[in-house]
């Protein structure tokens, strides 16, 4: 591993190491992707990565190619001590909203490990319920924290594999480019074609 990148491993496991010299064992990371899109699920993905875990070129997912994310998810998985992942669908984003849709993926991830951890850190988000667990928000922890950028990779990936077997079946939309993000050629093709089956009436409104 080259020294740049140890160096910046370094720098993402520090609020990880706090807390584990805080006394805790066990800290699983929370990160969801797709609460932004006008199409398709929010996934949510949480993990627990051993203390030592330093996988080259984990990071914020935004921050990954999909080549690299890819390779990535595979690597996380096989390290993790524990993980889990939901998938809340657009209809229940349209139901109970997307705030609300997010941290009802948090409880069922939390329930979902088989290693409960000590001590939860998540991406911005409050007022969750975590059977319990307690959980500290850390703004932009995606970029910041090595177990929550690993859960990012876990659900980014998740979603766009979703989102590409939707582009298969729905290939005027584009959802394998955009993933069905707000981009011109997105609502464009809404104004086209119509809504399909996976988009979120409460996100599209105002362009149907």
């Amino acid at each position: 591993m080259k020294e740049k990148e140890l160096l910046r491993l370094n720098e993402i496991k520090k609020i990880d190491e706090s807390v584990y010299n805080e006394g805790y064992e066990y800290i699983c990371g929370i990160d969801e992707a797709g609460r932004g899109p006008l199409a398709g699920p929010v996934v949510v993905a949480t993990v627990i990565m051993p203390k030592d875990s330093m996988i080259e070129g984990v990071n914020d997912s935004k921050k990954v190619s999909e080549k690299k994310r890819e390779k990535l998810y595979d690597l996380i998985i096989e390290e993790a001590l524990s993980y889990s992942v939901a998938i809340i669908g657009h209809d229940v984003i349209d139901e109970i909203n997307i705030l609300n849709a997010t941290k009802a993926g948090v409880t069922q991830v939390v329930d979902g490990l088989d290693l409960k951890p000590d001590l939860i850190i998540i991406d911005a988000l409050n007022h969750i319920d975590t059977r319990g667990i307690p959980y500290e928000p850390i703004i932009k922890g995606d970029a910041k924290c090595y177990n929550i950028a690993a859960a990012s990779i876990l659900a980014k990936v998740t979603r766009d594999r979703i989102m590409r077997e939707w582009d298969s079946i729905y290939p005027q939309y584009g959802f394998a480019q955009h993933k069905g993000y707000g981009t011109a050629k997105h609502i464009q093709a809404i104004k086209e074609y119509g809504i399909c089956s996976i988009h979120r009436k409460s996100f599209v409104k105002n362009f149907i």
